[in-house]
């Protein structure tokens, strides 16, 4: 079983301690640049979500301007936001009553914070923080637009009462607001461009019916990673939201809007020791740098817990991390590959793609940052928490 030839390595990750996260800014900017360049041909703002990131540096390279727009999916988040400036927050998760005195706090300090919701109980709640504190809460109704998660139907009586409830309770009724999260499970492009119309249609069909209700509804909020890059109109959409496109991963290189060399994100590890009878070469990353997330299985090509790249971010043909254990992974060739197997040296750094951007990044708290021919590594923080 030969070894594999060794890269020239960046110098920038040689001397690194692994494992920890890399970040390669080029990839970020470019992918960026693409869907903000195709929802401008669309007539159509970004609200960019920030979960992914978890990061100021990152979230001033995605949003329009320092203060915002953004989506956010913690009020951890919603919070170190607001202190690096950001004014114009949606928080994106079904909000819970006690919830609700970290989101006056946030406003009280001029941050224009929404809230989603999709119950009764929620607007109540919602009225009543409103009328208690003297501020007209923000809300948008949350739309379910294809079975995957909350949200009410476009059909549903409910709609018009929730909007009622907040107009005439002393809160804002801003919107609605839906996300296409059954988008990931699509196999084809045809299937996509369906979902994100199906999207778009829901959200702006309950926004008609809202007005003809005699209710205001000024934003219609949809988006997800894959509806956002085949979307064909965004007719009556007053925003997309996205996320994981700022770094894309495996899963989204697998439903088919990005490419392995589109990928930013990447853990750095290193060659631990080998199995030379079962073709097994073992790193340093497992799921506690990795996480366990396995995302591809139900794809058609299933990625393991990542693909193995040289140090500069090229993959080895199918080479993947077979097995996760806490400290330590496992590298094989993909089942029923024909490639020749190959052992890597020991001590060989590598690189993995992830499965997903934001379970990966989410064991880690700062990002090494890398730039196109750089040979200097700058370090951003990642934060964590709720």
């Amino acid at each position: 079983m030969p070894l594999a030839p060794a890269p020239t390595p960046l110098r920038s990750l040689a001397g690194i301690e692994t494992p920890c996260l890399v970040l390669d800014e080029g990839r970020m900017l470019n992918n960026i640049a693409r869907l903000r360049g195709r929802l401008t041909r669309l007539g159509v703002p970004l609200r960019p979500h920030l979960k992914t990131a978890k990061s100021v540096e990152v979230a001033r390279a995605v949003m329009d301007g320092p203060t915002g727009p953004a989506a956010v999916s913690t009020l951890r988040e919603a919070e170190v936001f607001a202190a690096a400036g950001v004014k114009d927050l949606l928080y994106a998760v079904g909000i819970s009553p006690q919830k609700l005195n970290r989101v006056t706090a946030l406003r009280r300090r001029g941050v224009d914070l929404c809230v989603i919701l999709d119950s009764i109980e929620q607007a109540n709640a919602v009225t009543e923080t409103a009328r208690a504190t003297g501020d007209r809460i923000s809300a948008l109704i949350e739309i379910d637009c294809d079975g995957h998660r909350a949200g009410v139907r476009a059909d549903d009586p409910l709609l018009a009462e929730i909007g009622r409830r907040l107009h005439a309770g002393g809160a804002e009724l801003r919107g609605v607001l839906t996300h296409a999260g059954e988008s990931y499970n699509c196999r084809s492009v045809a299937a996509l461009e369906a979902a994100a119309e199906q999207e778009r249609a829901a959200a702006v069909g309950c926004a008609e019916a809202l007005r003809a209700a005699g209710l205001p509804c000024p934003v219609v909020s949809v988006g997800s990673t894959p509806t956002a890059h085949v979307a064909r109109h965004l007719d009556g959409v007053t925003e997309m939201r996205a996320g994981v496109f700022v770094m894309f991963d495996l899963v989204m290189a697998g439903i088919g809007v990005c490419t392995l060399d589109d990928i930013a994100l990447s853990v750095l590890t290193t060659v631990t020791g080998h199995r030379a009878d079962r073709g097994w070469t073992f790193i340093d990353a497992g799921w506690m740098a990795l996480s366990r997330d396995r995302g591809t299985a139900r794809q058609a090509v299933d990625q393991g817990y990542g693909v193995v790249c040289d140090i500069n971010g090229r993959p080895y043909p199918d080479l993947i991390v077979s097995e996760a254990n806490q400290e330590h992974g496992i590298i094989a060739r993909r089942p029923g590959s024909t490639a020749p197997q190959v052992l890597l040296p020991l001590g060989t750094r590598l690189r993995i793609l992830p499965n997903h951007a934001c379970a990966t990044g989410a064991q880690h708290d700062r990002y090494h940052v890398i730039g196109a021919g750089s040979d200097v590594v700058r370090e951003w923080e990642r934060f964590r928490g709720w």
